[in-house]
């Protein structure tokens, strides 16, 4: 890690953060780039949330607790598994 960047710590992620001089560098190099544009608010709002076409709702569930907590132990991707686990007692 160099000496001159400060360090923003995350939870257990430790991000090194660019100093001003690379920071210049970064915003050169983006402003270079033909393929780059600034967003407005309202696109960078449209661009929120689900992906075109996905099929999925926004809903709020009460679950109970050990439920809840046994499928985030199983890691990233626990919402998609109750889901998966729905389909399997109520086949749609």
């Amino acid at each position: 890690m160099s000496k001159h960047a400060k360090t923003l710590k995350v939870k257990d992620l430790e991000l090194e953060l660019p100093d001003a001089d690379e920071e210049a560098r970064i915003n050169e190099g983006i402003a270079a780039d033909p393929d780059t544009f600034e967003v407005s608010d309202g696109q960078f709002k449209k661009m929120r949330g689900r992906p075109v076409g996905s099929n999925k709702t926004l809903v709020h569930i009460r679950l109970d607790k050990d439920v809840v907590e046994k499928f985030k132990e199983t890691g990233s991707g626990w919402q998609t598994r109750i889901n998966e686990a729905s389909k399997k007692v109520n086949p749609v």
